[in-house]
């Protein structure tokens, strides 16, 4: 084991251990140590004693000092170049100063010490160590001085550039993929050394493969995972004991180009005049078994990762798109949530099942829409649709709507920013950017999972059964504090927001603001992430106590793992899981699943980036409209609410002549006969784009 290794998981032990300290042996013991691997343990020890990581007695036990002097955690990295680790309790985070950062890169591993002498609300530490590195490799430009070669990485949140001795076969403004060498000097840059030439980094269709290169990730599936796929048509004729629902109309409705179906919706009449909502979700816990290859590489998977060009799935394509999938007209496994619900469609019952089903229909999200508005012709012949099928698909609708109401009753937060469907041609070049709507179709689909995340989470709670929780801890009142702040500048009266109810009043009053996209993402960034966890915490967000994830096990491991628990207890098998098994799994699925969002919006921000960069100077271009968010005496900082993106007027672009500026009210500038300031709506034009730094530069555009 690498010296950083053993210190990573000698700080782990001490940590979890409940003991206040360890003996050398003891420690040999938890780590599975034996022979030389013992004896080099206390060198080790030594080692880590002066260099401050943990504090040694004199009876020879070993201690992390303090209970909260040390954080150990994985290191993020802000634009201002601080870094931040997540408290192991979920409370907050720790705010490193780019100063204190040492030779510590974002995502690394590491040891940082609290500073108890920084008097404000946060909390502020030191860099102790750098126990593992995030990355073997990363993804940049290679630039030159004329003397020596250099990369600049293609995250922003890389505050260094690389040296590398040579260019192995690239050319400069070449996109390439460099392995970290060494860095023993932070006052110095770290070294690297090229290992694969991408191509020119004004290349477009390159893209893709720079983030998949960025995140390591594995495009292919190993060659024994896929053995073991093709074996898995057999599974599908050996479909055991389950209720066959192939009479039921089930339908699917996913995004226009999706081919991994793995949830649909049924609705019928039942005794005492009630319905039974049935959320049929694909089995595949039926393929997918404990043990084998297939569920060892999704395990390290974790999810599926959505690229606006390209999927990397969780599963082999054999079964994410093949056998699991819920297309229409054939013979499918599933496991059923079966929902009764009463004449005031509340939910009164609930039952589980393992199921064959035959989806009836599959629609886009855009076709579901225009049935729910009735937007087709009366026969809907050109959807395949009954005048019958198309009344419960909108009883579907009614009763989502209705979920959706007490969701908000009960305060929920309605904290949804646009996503955006980017349309990418074969040559990489980004045709359009458009925000995809939360309409009634996406809303009917998004209330039926919850509903039936929701029922999962209780069934296997109330049986005191262990799971996988999807979790969502309260803010910290830290956080509240900076964000009324933050609110009270972009021209917002927030009240005292400290709890949720508030919150959620708060946001249904901005909700027509022109800066709402500002407004939601700072009460965004004052949450915490929700998260996966063995302990039932509650869901802040959606304010349910009881929730977990069990809607798509073809894309995400957790949803697997609770199908697996809940098929044990229908079965009145033992559990598969233990609690420490599970709390295991739901740190690593967190993990996963943070990377995947980090690689989708860096591939995101990217495109939207090129879109811009392809009008820059042209004037025949539509101007896009954009809302001043912050003024400097430099200039505006603007926002592009169709793209999401802030970029800057500088202020020479402003006026010709005198600018004034004022620091009042988040700043004020005037410039001739115009006003600038928090909330100004105007249209602008690109100026030029900076695509390694995530910058773009605007100007105002010529008022009509």
């Amino acid at each position: 084991m690498k010296e950083s290794g053993q210190i990573a998981e000698i700080v782990h032990v001490l940590q979890n251990d409940g003991r206040k300290s360890m003996g050398g042996a003891q420690i040999a013991t938890a780590l599975k140590l034996r022979g030389q691997d013992r004896q080099r343990l206390q060198k080790v020890l030594g080692q880590m004693a002066d260099d401050g990581l943990i504090v040694a007695a004199r009876n020879g036990r070993y201690s992390l000092g303090g209970p909260s002097d040390l954080v150990t955690g994985r290191i993020s990295v802000a634009r201002s170049g601080d870094g931040f680790i997540d408290m192991p309790d979920g409370q907050g985070s720790v705010r490193v100063n780019r100063r204190e950062m040492g030779n510590a890169l974002p995502g690394d591993e590491v040891v940082v010490r609290i500073d108890k002498t920084v008097e404000d609300d946060g909390m502020h530490g030191k860099l102790v160590r750098v126990l593992k590195r995030g990355a073997e490799t990363i993804v940049g430009v290679l630039k030159t001085t004329g003397k020596f070669l250099y990369v600049v990485p293609i995250n922003p949140s890389y505050k260094r550039d690389f040296y590398v001795p040579e260019p192995n076969g690239a050319r400069v403004d070449d996109r390439v993929v460099v392995r970290f060498t060494r860095w023993d000097d932070k006052h110095v840059n770290p070294e690297g050394e090229i290992i694969e030439v991408l191509g020119a980094s004004d290349n477009p269709s390159l893209d893709t493969i720079a983030i998949i290169r960025q995140y390591e990730y594995a495009e292919e599936f190993p060659k024994e995972v896929l053995r073991e796929v093709e074996k898995s048509d057999g599974l599908l004729r050996q479909p055991g004991n389950r209720e066959d629902l192939r009479r039921l109309f089930v339908i699917t409705i996913d995004p226009v180009d999706a081919r991994d179906f793995d949830d649909g919706l049924s609705l019928e009449k039942v005794a005492d005049g009630n319905m039974e909502l049935g959320v049929h979700i694909a089995d595949v816990s039926h393929f997918v078994r404990p043990g084998t290859q297939v569920d060892a590489e999704a395990r390290r998977r974790g999810n599926s990762v959505y690229f606006s060009d390209k999927v990397l799935p969780m599963l082999p394509e054999g079964l994410s798109n093949g056998i699991c999938s819920l297309v229409p007209d054939a013979d499918r496994l599933a496991f059923s949530v079966f929902l009764t619900i009463d004449s005031d469609g509340r939910i009164v019952g609930r039952r589980f099942g393992r199921t064959i089903i035959r989806s009836k229909l599959r629609l886009a999200y855009k076709q579901a829409l225009a049935v729910l508005e009735g937007r087709t012709d009366s026969s809907h012949t050109e959807l395949g649709i009954s005048s019958e099928q198309v009344g419960l698909l909108k009883s579907i609708s009614s009763l989502a709507q209705l979920f959706r109401r007490r969701r908000f009753d009960e305060f929920a937060l309605e904290l949804d920013v646009p996503e955006y469907e980017i349309v990418v041609k074969a040559d990489g070049t980004v045709s359009d950017i458009r925000p995809v709507e939360n309409d009634i179709s996406h809303q009917m689909v998004e209330e039926c999972m919850i509903a039936a995340n929701e029922a999962v989470d209780a069934e296997l709670s109330d049986r005191m059964l262990p799971l996988i929780h999807r979790v969502h801890a309260p803010p910290k009142p830290e956080k509240i504090d900076d964000l009324m702040e933050k609110l009270v500048v972009l021209g917002c009266k927030p009240g005292d927001l400290h709890d949720r109810k508030a919150i959620a009043r708060f946001l249904v009053k901005e909700k027509d603001n022109p800066l709402g996209l500002e407004i939601k993402t700072a009460v965004l960034r004052s949450m915490n992430r929700a998260e996966y966890s063995s302990a039932a915490l509650g869901h802040y967000g959606l304010a349910k106590s009881r929730y977990a994830h069990f809607t798509s096990p073809i894309r995400r491991y957790p949803d697997l793992v609770v199908h697996r628990i809940l098929a044990a207890m229908l079965e009145g098998a033992r559990t598969p899981y233990s609690l420490g098994e599970l709390g295991v799994i739901s740190k690593e699925c967190s993990l996963t699943e943070q990377r995947a969002e980090e690689a989708e919006r860096a591939l995101e921000e990217i495109k939207k980036y090129r879109l811009l960069e392809q009008e820059a100077g042209d004037k025949k271009v539509e101007p896009r409209r954009a809302v001043v968010v912050k003024a400097m005496d430099f200039g505006a900082f603007v926002e592009l609410p169709d793209l999401g993106l802030q970029g800057l007027i500088h202020i020479s672009k402003l006026h010709k002549g005198y600018v004034r500026y004022s620091a009042t009210g988040g700043g004020v500038l005037r410039a001739g006969s115009r006003v600038f300031k928090v909330g100004t709506e105007l249209t602008v034009r690109v100026v030029r784009v900076d695509l390694e730094r995530r910058r773009v530069d605007f100007e105002p555009a010529p008022r009509a």
